[in-house]
């Protein structure tokens, strides 16, 4: 009779372990991804040049113009 209770318990604990490995790896995956999609978008920047005040930003993203942010002068990227 006592052996089928600790058979039981162990059951019980196996799976609340495996639920609780499966609950930190989907919440690792989760932020992993969240994280590298921000360090992408962080990450791809297009450089600009201002020919009017001599500037030099980036906006996010791929752009074919921009807007300088000190004399909104509009440019085009620069390409290295």
């Amino acid at each position: 009779m006592q052996a089928e209770g600790v058979h039981e318990l162990t059951l019980v604990a196996t799976f609340y372990c495996l639920g609780l490995a499966g609950l930190f790896l989907g919440l690792w995956m989760y932020y992993d991804r969240r994280d590298h999609a921000r360090f992408e978008a962080e990450r791809r920047r297009t450089p600009f040049h201002c020919v009017r005040c001599d500037q030099l930003y980036a906006l996010p993203g791929e752009q074919g113009m921009g807007a300088c942010p000190h004399c909104g002068h509009r440019n085009t990227p620069l390409h290295f």
